[in-house]
C-alpha cells in the first residue's frame, strides 16, 4: 500500500435520506394515505467522510440498520446521494454507473451473479463478453482463478446444483474475472462452514497480496474482520464513530480484564475472603461462579493483575491462576450491544 497515493475511494459529507410512507393499519389507514399521504424522513447515512487508499483492506462495520449497506450502494452507484460527494477510481459512481461497474467487484453473501440454469463455465464466458475482455486477458485471469480456487470440477455444473460453499467460490471468481482494483464484500461468509470460511479468507489474502486488491468488507463475522482487515471503520446511526487501526480498538477498550483462580477445594467463604483481600481497590469486583473458583474483574488502568494475584494468593488456597484479556471480537460485540461507546469521531 502506497501511503502517498491518492485515495481510490473518497467520500465527503456523504448523506442519504429516504422518504418512508407513514400510514395507519387497515383499510381505513390505506384509504386515508391515498388521499392524504404522509411521509417521514429517514436518515440512513449522515455526513460520512471516508478515504481509502489503493491496497487497503478496510472493515466497515456496525449494528444492523447503522448504514453499512446504504454506504456500499452509494459507492457502487446503485443509490444517488441526497448530498455530499463520492468518487471511486476518480469517477462519480451514480453518474458513471457502467464505467464504475467495470472497475469494481462485488460479492453479496445472499445473492449470486451466476446464471442459475447454465454451467458455471458458461457464466464465466458470458461475464467475459459483458466486460469485453480481450481473449488473452480472459484466459490469463480465468486460469489463475480456476487454479487458486480449485474450480475445475465445477465448471460443467449448473449454478443451481452448487452447494453454498461452492457457489461462493464461483461468485468470488466471477467478481474478479475482469481484474477490478476494488472488491466490495457484503456478508460474504454468511452460512459457510469453518473450512470453507478459512479457504475464502486465504483467497482474499492471496488476491490482496498478489494483485494489490483494495478490499472493503462489511460483515458481522468478527473472524472475517480480524483475519482480513487492519483498519476498521465503525458506523452507527448513519455516522462514522471510529476510523482507525483494528488493534487500537483492543488498546482503547481492552482495560477490563479478569483473573480466574481455581481453589484447592470447595470453599463457601472464598468470595468473602477475596472481597476482604481486595479491600477498596477501584474497579475490582469478585464473584464465585463455582464452589472451586473465584473470578475477579478489574480495570487495568487502576490496578495490575500482579497486584491482585499477590493479594488474593495470600487469602485463598489456590492451585491455578488464569488471566483473561479481552479480544477484539468481544470488544466489538459490546460496541454493537451498546455496552461500550466511542466518542463521536472528528
Amino acid at each position: 500500500m502506497d501511503t502517498n497515493a491518492a485515495p481510490i475511494i473518497e467520500a465527503k459529507g456523504l448523506t442519504k435520506h429516504f422518504r418512508r410512507p407513514v400510514k395507519e393499519p387497515g383499510l381505513k389507514g390505506a384509504v386515508r394515505h391515498l388521499f392524504r399521504p404522509a411521509y417521514a424522513d429517514v436518515v440512513a447515512v449522515e455526513g460520512v467522510n471516508l478515504s481509502i487508499l489503493p491496497g487497503e483492506s478496510v472493515a466497515y462495520v456496525g449494528p444492523n440498520g447503522a448504514g453499512k449497506s446504504t454506504t456500499v450502494k452509494l459507492l457502487t452507484g446503485i443509490l444517488v446521494p441526497t448530498s455530499g460527494r463520492v468518487t471511486v477510481n476518480g469517477l462519480t459512481p451514480f453518474e458513471n454507473r457502467v464505467e464504475n461497474a467495470r472497475r469494481i467487484g462485488v460479492v453479496f453473501g445472499q445473492r449470486t451473479q451466476l446464471w442459475w440454469d447454465i454451467p458455471v463455465g458458461e457464466s464465466f464466458r458470458l461475464l467475459g463478453d459483458i466486460y469485453e475482455l480481450p481473449d488473452e486477458t480472459y484466459r490469463a485471469s480465468f486460469g489463475e482463478l480456476i487454479d487458486v480456487l480449485d474450480l475445475e470440477p465445477l465448471l460443467r455444473v449448473p449454478a443451481r446444483q452448487l452447494s453454498l460453499g461452492q457457489r461462493m467460490r464461483c461468485d468470488l471468481a466471477a467478481s474478479l474475472l475482469h481484474r477490478p482494483p476494488i472488491l466490495y464484500l457484503d456478508e460474504p461468509t454468511i452460512g459457510l462452514d469453518v473450512s470453507v470460511k478459512a479457504r475464502f479468507r486465504e483467497f482474499i489474502r492471496y488476491m490482496h497480496r498478489e494483485r494489490g486488491l483494495t478490499v472493503m468488507l462489511t460483515s458481522h463475522d468478527l473472524g472475517d474482520i480480524e483475519e482480513l482487515c487492519d483498519r476498521m471503520v465503525m458506523i452507527d446511526n448513519g455516522r462514522i464513530v471510529y476510523d482507525g487501526a483494528l488493534s487500537e480498538v483492543t488498546t482503547r477498550f481492552g482495560w477490563e480484564r479478569a483473573v480466574h483462580l481455581t481453589l484447592t477445594e470447595p470453599d463457601e467463604s472464598a468470595l468473602e475472603a477475596a472481597s476482604r483481600a481486595l479491600g477498596n481497590r477501584p474497579g475490582a469486583v469478585a464473584t464465585q461462579p463455582e464452589p472451586t473458583m473465584v473470578a475477579v474483574t478489574f480495570d487495568s488502568r487502576e490496578t495490575t493483575a500482579g497486584e491482585l494475584i499477590r493479594d488474593l494468593a495470600t487469602a485463598l488456597a489456590v492451585t491455578d491462576i488464569r488471566i483473561e484479556e479481552p479480544t477484539a471480537e468481544s470488544i466489538i460485540r459490546r460496541l454493537y450491544e451498546g455496552d461500550l461507546v466511542f466518542e463521536q469521531a472528528e
